[in-house]
């Protein structure tokens, strides 16, 4: 190792006087590797305040560690990864504080300005019209912090690090593989985190879940989160479509991606980067030797030894105690088979209990207990943590042991405190303490609280949560194990259903069933409810299948009906087919016809904007005739039963609608204004006001897509009038820009009033929140622009209509982004 000199360390020391973080790392890596008397320096010079005699302390600081280092090979290597780390440190940050503010050619302003210099060239300011539209998404700093108990691991960082120098100019792939509980995620947290100014465009985090209990995450569901990650809201259906937009969207991207706890190469290929330039880093508990195809580098983590076991407990209980009882705690350390988590597990427990001896805890560890640990210890790494977790889960008090096994069951991999109030049927308040005491014995992670809703979250360890299953699986009756997992279910099908009612209350129309809902839902509006069902959605889905699969048939298809404004707002196409095709067999188990009927009309509408007709139209053929079927059943009974048919008859006319909506999508402009007729009649006559407007901005729609204008005017004008008498401005909206078009492809075109009603248009889009439908107006007015040949107004409404695509329709951007360039 290098020696480290004064002057190093002083400058080490400088910047380090602001950072508390690195003083502490320093206090502790100094404690463990020299005399206390250099310790007692360390901590005098981190008291000492600013100003005057600051810089002379420092000084003699450096001196004293240089010259205590040049007698220590062990602190010598300690200080100089101290020095690196300090200075990256202060390098990231001079990075993200970096500003430019200059101007030239072409540029668009979006947003009040200040201008402190020239500007140049043609300028364009733009009215913010959504705040997320203007801002470009963050750079990426996603890898958790480094756990506190971190420790050696010299040889695998400088592997890592010559992996990283290996390949100047081509991707990175590291495995880092090794038994439960080595650190394996701990080691490539540190690495990341140390080379943060090594990658301008971001650092991501993905959990893979490879031994979770409830089975690996799937590939969709992580390229959507990462995905999202880069400001990408319109995710494909299909996997290698959204495989194919990541290597897109990371292309020549300096980035590093921690896929942690893969389970097999096969779930990590399609999260590879596109970038030439990027950095993968791996870990599993499989060697994954087929990502070799890749040319992936491979890390094998072995245990710790004896030595750095015993410095890790040491930095857990104190170091006193442990020269107090060098016997004892050298018995927990080879108890504990070289795995920190074991150790960390095992110093945990002894930290809370400072009066009592080590001995104790080492007989405990050793098999005192009656179990024989230590014969688990020889069949492997997993059996070392089951021990060590056996013996802190005997110390917990009984309410704590109750919420531990609790916790365990709910088929989530993310809690928040109301879930888990929920599954421990605890009130808020004792439940959030029980959280705060799981988390300090290191039984619970805390992830902190989720970016988009607030909420705070947590997590077991894999091995934990197998642990607690077990203790659950031994101590808690099958009938107590179901319910608790129940009360998760209907947890989430109230706050489901409480979004529903306040995003899209016209849907909310069937049963639900729960016997007694949980707490009130985290949200008071509507934005709130978006955001959490937002970032619930894979938690939701977890939900949905699992109540299938217990055969609680009626929660399934009730909550994938609750998920219809995620579905409708936010276009989880994959999501939305899967729960619809779980709901749909589960409302059929349930013999629920109204449930039947909504599960093949929702479910259609997702196949069919994904462009799989020929499936759609099958799903609504099922439900037309389903809806027939209940209409021939209660029209003998009209006068007793007058609501039932009521309902029946316009399931009927939904399943039109779907029809006509499929096939205008498909091109099919006759058939689809075949049904559409059909549709428009049965809603009047039932005196479904809002709905036959609808039916009518469809016909004008149908009609405008056939080149037939002036019939497209009369259906439009009435649905406009319509649809505001029944206040919907959203739909009002649209019909209001489909007149604009209609005026402005006229034989004898109305420019003026064309242009006119789509900028109103744009205006109530504003109030309603539909950045996309501002994005297509705009376009519309680029179409009439271009049509009456100003290519040049043309262009600048096509580029306005590009910015407000790009944050929410990746593939509309795309496709305007094409326009563009087609423009004379």
């Amino acid at each position: 190792m290098q020696h480290v000199t004064a002057e190093e360390l002083r400058t080490a020391l400088t910047l380090a006087a602001r950072r508390p973080h690195a003083q502490r790392t320093l206090a502790h890596l100094v404690r463990a590797w020299s005399a206390p008397a250099i310790s007692e320096s360390v901590r005098a010079w981190t008291e000492q305040p600013t100003g005057t005699g600051a810089a002379d302390s420092t000084r003699a600081l450096a001196v004293l560690l240089a010259r205590e280092a040049a007698n220590s090979p062990a602190l010598a290597g300690e200080l100089r990864r101290w020095h690196a780390d300090v200075l990256a440190m202060e390098a990231a940050d001079n990075a993200r504080h970096q500003v430019a503010n200059s101007i030239g050619t072409s540029a668009s302003i979006v947003g009040p300005v200040v201008q402190a210099r020239d500007i140049t060239g043609g300028v364009h300011f733009h009215p913010v019209l959504d705040p997320s539209a203007a801002r470009a998404p963050a750079v990426p700093r996603q890898v958790p912090p480094v756990p506190g108990h971190f420790i050696n691991r010299h040889a695998e960082r400088a592997e890592l690090d010559r992996l990283a120098h290996a390949s100047p100019d081509g991707a990175t792939i590291a495995v880092i593989s090794g038994p439960a509980g080595i650190g394996k995620t701990a080691l490539a947290r540190r690495w990341l985190l140390g080379r943060v100014a090594s990658f301008p465009d971001g650092q991501l985090y993905a959990d893979l879940r490879g031994h979770s209990a409830d089975g690996p995450a799937r590939p969709g569901e992580l390229l959507t989160e990462l995905l999202r990650s880069f400001g990408h809201e319109r995710i494909p259906a299909e996997l290698n479509e959204q495989a194919a937009l990541w290597r897109s969207v990371t292309a020549d991207a300096r980035i590093a991606l921690l896929l942690d706890n893969a389970l097999s190469a096969a779930q990590v290929r399609p999260l590879l980067p596109g970038s030439m330039v990027a950095l993968t880093v791996v870990t599993s508990r499989n060697r994954l030797t087929g990502l070799g195809l890749e040319g992936a580098a491979f890390v094998p983590l072995d245990a710790l030894g004896t030595g750095d076991s015993m410095e890790l407990l040491s930095r857990r209980v104190g170091a006193d105690r442990v020269r107090q009882e060098p016997e004892a705690a050298l018995a927990m350390a080879r108890a504990c088979a070289g795995l920190p988590l074991a150790v960390c597990v095992a110093g945990a427990r002894a930290a809370s209990r400072p009066r009592q001896s080590l001995e104790v805890l080492a007989r405990a560890l050793s098999g005192g207990g009656g179990e024989g640990p230590l014969e688990a210890l020889r069949m492997g790494g997993e059996s070392a943590v089951r021990a060590a977790l056996q013996e802190s889960y005997r110390l917990l008090d009984p309410q704590l042991a109750h919420a531990y096994r609790h916790l365990s069951l709910a088929p989530v991999p993310v809690l928040t405190p109301s879930v888990a109030a929920a599954v421990c049927d605890a009130e808020g308040g004792a439940m959030d303490r029980m959280l705060d005491e799981l988390v300090e014995v290191h039984l619970v992670e805390d992830l902190g609280p989720d970016p988009r809703t607030g909420l705070d979250r947590y997590r077991f360890h894999d091995l934990i949560r197998a642990h607690a299953q077990e203790r659950a699986a031994e101590e808690e009756t099958i009938e107590d194990s179901d319910r608790a997992v129940r009360r998760v279910v209907d947890h989430h099908l109230v706050v489901a259903t409480a979004a529903e009612a306040l995003l899209t209350p016209s849907h909310r129309t069937l049963r639900r069933d729960w016997a007694e809902p949980p707490a009130a839902p985290p949200f008071t509006d509507a934005p709130g409810a978006l955001r959490w069902l937002d970032a619930e959605r894979a938690r939701l889905m977890a939900v949905l299948r699992t109540a299938a699969a217990r055969g609680w048939d009626a929660a399934a298809w009730q909550l994938t009906d609750a998920l219809w404004p995620l579905f409708l707002r936010l276009r989880p196409y994959d999501l939305w087919i899967e729960a619809h095709e779980i709901g749909l067999a589960a409302a059929r188990r349930d013999r629920d016809r109204a449930g039947i009927s909504r599960m093949l009309t929702s479910g259609g509408a997702g196949l069919r904007n994904v462009g799989r007709y020929e499936e759609a139209l099958t799903w609504f053929g099922q439900a037309l005739d389903v809806a027939r079927e209940d209409v021939a059943v209660l029209a003998p009974q009209e006068t007793d039963r007058s609501l039932e048919l009521t309902a029946a008859r316009r399931n009927e006319a939904q399943a039109l609608h779907g029809l006509g909506q499929t096939h205008r999508l498909a091109g099919q402009l006759d058939l689809a204004r075949e049904y559409f007729t059909r549709d428009l009649a049965l809603r009047e006559e039932i005196g479904y006001r809002r709905g036959a407007a609808l039916t009518r901005l469809c016909l004008g729609d149908t009609a405008l897509a056939d080149d037939r204008p002036a019939e497209a005017l009369g259906h439009l004008t009435r649905a406009r009038t319509e649809l505001l008498a029944e206040n919907d401005p959203y739909d009002a909206a649209r019909a209001l820009a489909y007149l604009g078009r209609a005026h402005a492809r006229l034989d004898d075109p109305r420019y003026d009033l064309a242009d006119s009603q789509l900028r109103q248009a744009i205006s109530e889009f504003e109030q309603t929140g539909s950045v996309h439908w501002q994005a297509r107006v705009l376009e519309m007015l680029g179409e009439g622009a271009e049509e009456r040949g100003d290519t040049e107004q043309a262009r600048e409404w096509y580029e306005q209509s590009l910015a407000r695509y790009e944050p929410v329709s990746e593939v509309d951007a795309r496709r305007l982004a094409d326009r563009l360039r087609e423009v004379d």
